[in-house]
């Protein structure tokens, strides 16, 4: 099936997919981070004590995702995101009105797991169910609407910061996830049913079964890709996390640095569109242990960098490492583990990267509370992604001659 022939026949499935992966931003971290200076401002809350909080409520939402996952296998994509959705903006409203730190706790609870979440798992089991042979390239397309929502939205609230005050800018995220619930319905008018997919599907894994979310947990392999799952959550998580501590310790601009955000989408999209391809034509078994090295070599470059040129380059090779990672890992799952179970798999694996995604400002903020600034910080991090890769070849290369065709 040609490319363009692809995207006409699915394009109902695709663009929802698109738009839920879009939706999730405004759970993400580097939405929330936009606010931190202000956040930290009204609140009184220095650098460690905002990463504290920030990280209580994440590693609650990493918790509650355990359950929540599973609920992708039971119920229709278009009914779920239906409540997820109406949540969501709820949760943005919440930010409006948060006084004191319990109501910021929960407010970033509910956010975080509804947008990062939630929402991002229904976009990717979706396109991992609904298709099969092009799954890799269904992944890829849905990852765009991160990507698109990383790159427009920084800019265009920053924007409004300059004009309009912090929290009425909640206000206009919660109107516009409420406008994206129309478009979600219409597309999915003719959904499929997730649970038939999954019995009808010839996608089994390895040992040529389904296996269950609890033999999943006690197979080596999970536990040797642990670092690929948890360390760009965790670090990229805390890169934007610190954006604004990062700009000032570098003597840059915030609206500047911005500005470069999307270099580091048009090098996301790229290589979403080039993974998902790899992934189609090579297997995920090829293209999974590679994933980990731009994050490396971003991170080296980003902490050692002293100009925004060079800070540009080191924001288009995370983007790599972005594109590569959404689409690789999103594909493995289903390939390896199969697609029966495959929610609450995911729900598991998604915990475990929103729990990432909640150590890393904790980590990163209590560092600088100790005087190690996160420039410092981002060569250590770097060397943790080197070990990751490192482990994922290994696990690879033991665990790919147990599936169905050896691997190939």
């Amino acid at each position: 099936m040609g490319y363009i022939r692809f995207l006409i026949d699915n394009r109902l499935f695709l663009l929802a997919g698109f738009l839920l992966s879009f939706t999730s931003s405004y759970g993400q971290t580097f939405f929330i981070a936009l606010f931190a200076g202000d956040i930290m401002r009204d609140f009184g809350l220095t650098d460690g004590q905002w990463g504290g909080l920030y990280t209580i409520g994440t590693t609650l939402s990493a918790v509650t995702m355990i359950w929540a996952g599973v609920l992708t296998d039971r119920f229709r994509v278009r009914n779920l995101s239906l409540v997820v959705m109406v949540l969501l903006a709820l949760a943005c409203l919440a930010m409006t009105a948060a006084k004191g730190w319990i109501a910021l706790i929960v407010t970033i609870y509910a956010l975080r797991l509804l947008g990062q979440g939630i929402m991002s798992e229904l976009a990717y089991i979706a396109m991992s169910r609904w298709f099969v042979a092009a799954r890799g390239r269904a992944i890829s397309i849905a990852s765009m609407g991160f990507a698109v929502g990383q790159a427009v939205l920084p800019i265009f609230f920053v924007a409004l910061l300059a004009i309009t005050e912090w929290r009425t800018l909640w206000v206009v995220a919660a109107g516009l996830v409420v406008l994206t619930i129309p478009a979600i319905q219409s597309l999915l008018r003719r959904e499929r049913t997730p649970q038939s997919l999954a019995e009808s599907s010839t996608s089994l894994g390895m040992a040529e079964r389904h296996w269950t979310r609890l033999e999943v947990l006690r197979h080596p392999l999970f536990y040797l890709l642990l670092p690929l799952m948890v360390g760009p959550p965790a670090w990229g998580t805390a890169l934007f996390f610190q954006l604004v501590h990062l700009t000032e310790v570098k003597g840059w601009s915030l609206v500047a640095f911005v500005s470069l955000m999307p270099l580091l989408t048009v090098s996301m999209i790229a290589a979403t569109f080039l993974t998902g391809w790899a992934v189609d034509r090579f297997g995920v078994t090829r293209v999974l242990p590679l994933q980990l090295l731009p994050f490396a070599l971003a991170f080296a470059a980003l902490g050692l960098a002293d100009t925004l040129v060079a800070a540009g380059i080191g924001l288009v090779i995370f983007g790599i490492g972005q594109g590569m990672h959404g689409t690789a890992i999103t594909a493995f799952w289903p390939v390896f583990y199969g697609t029966r179970n495959l929610g609450a798999i995911k729900a598991a694996a998604g915990a475990l990267a929103v729990f990432g995604s909640a150590i890393g400002p904790g980590i990163s903020g209590a560092l600088i509370d100790y005087g190690i600034a996160f420039p410092q910080q981002m060569i250590p991090y770097a060397g943790f992604y080197l070990v990751g890769a490192a482990l994922a070849t290994l696990g690879i290369l033991r665990y790919r001659r147990d599936l169905p065709n050896g691997g190939a």
